[in-house]
């Protein structure tokens, strides 16, 4: 765990990341809250909030009395929200700050796309 970001965000994003990854496919059931929390050595009440931030985007839902599973879509859902993220905390500021030195975005470009051969 990093100990700079709320631990219940870090556990949606591992869930992100394994229904990303494909260890979790869609309409499959995810860990109990009480399985994170042992495994993170966590208050289930903080694994609990992190599972249900992806219930309130949609990414899971809850069966009654069974526990939670992935949503259909939801790795489109997902995919999507991190192209965005990726946007806004990696293009975004790097256009910036190509811009303050003069460089143009084809030069950017062209930069990444020979960075992206080594």
């Amino acid at each position: 765990m990093d100990d700079s970001r709320p631990i219940f965000i870090q556990i949606a994003e591992r869930i992100e990341d394994s229904i990303i990854e494909g260890e979790l496919a869609e309409e499959t059931q995810v860990p109990s809250t009480n399985e994170y929390a042992a495994f993170y050595r966590i208050n289930p009440a903080t694994a609990g909030k992190g599972v249900n931030l992806l219930v309130d985007e949609g990414v899971l839902f809850k069966k009654r009395g069974i526990g939670m599973f992935v949503a259909k879509g939801a790795k489109t859902l997902l995919l999507n929200k991190r192209k965005k993220q990726f946007t806004v905390e990696f293009i975004q500021p790097l256009l910036a700050e190509a811009n303050r030195l003069g460089i143009s975005a084809a030069q950017v470009a062209e930069t990444i796309m020979k960075e992206g051969t080594k």
